[in-house]
Parts: C-alpha cells; sequence; structure tokens
C-alpha cells in the first residue's frame, strides 16, 4: 500500500521545538517534490515547506522562515520538518504531500497526501 505518514506532532509551550516525520510506505521518496502543509482552524491550508528533489532547493513560507528546517534521511525513506521558536499561531495540523512534477500550492492534488499530525503551541 503506497501512503505517507506523519508524525511527531504533539503539544509544546512556545519557544519550544518539534521535529516532524514523514514517512513513506510503498514507494521511495527519491525523485519527488516534497512539501509540508499546515492547517489551522478556520484558517485555509497553508503551505510550509517545498524541497525539490535533489534537496538542492527548499522554500519556505514567510511565516515559518528562519524557524523551521527540513531533511531527509534516505535509508529511512523518510523526511523531516524541524520547527524551532515556535509560536502559538503555529498550532495547526501539519501535512505532508509529494509530487513528481512540481511544488504544487494546491495541496488536494498532489500524488501522494499523508493524514496529519497535530501540533498544539501553548503555554
Amino acid at each position: 500500500q503506497l501512503q505517507l505518514r506523519e508524525s511527531g506532532g504533539g503539544l509544546v509551550q512556545p519557544g519550544g521545538s518539534l521535529r516532524l516525520s514523514c514517512a513513506a510506505s510503498g514507494f521511495t521518496l527519491d525523485g519527488y517534490y516534497i512539501s509540508w502543509f499546515r492547517q489551522a482552524p478556520g484558517k485555509e491550508r497553508e503551505r510550509v515547506s517545498c524541497t525539490g528533489p535533489s534537496d538542492r532547493t527548499t522554500t519556505f513560507a514567510d511565516s515559518v522562515k528562519g524557524r523551521v528546517t527540513v531533511s531527509r534521511d534516505h535509508a529511512k525513506n523518510a523526511f523531516y520538518l524541524q520547527m524551532d521558536s515556535l509560536k502559538p499561531g503555529d498550532t495547526a495540523i501539519y501535512y505532508c504531500a509529494v509530487d513528481r512534477m512540481a511544488c504544487l500550492g494546491n495541496y488536494g492534488v498532489y500524488d501522494y497526501r499523508g493524514q496529519g499530525t497535530q501540533v498544539t503551541v501553548s503555554p
């Protein structure tokens, strides 16, 4: 079965850090554009980052720039989103999505999409 699965979410205090994982099964992440999205209650889904297949280029949303980094573990077939200096405004469900063609803005058209992991930033 081809799927993506996110993990690593949780409750963290403002200023804290979390590392989210996106693990693929049934296919390899190599060759895909990999994006992280998030959706806060009552808000539209927002693309947080997108990394090209070669890992040389990653774009970040202005809202997280300077506070998040991405990395990949080829052996584990996984991709990570490291989030630091977290703010209450970062509270959202975080999703990963991959596509063969490009960094797409529309989460719904990605080739594979995960079910999400909840991140809550609160004192």
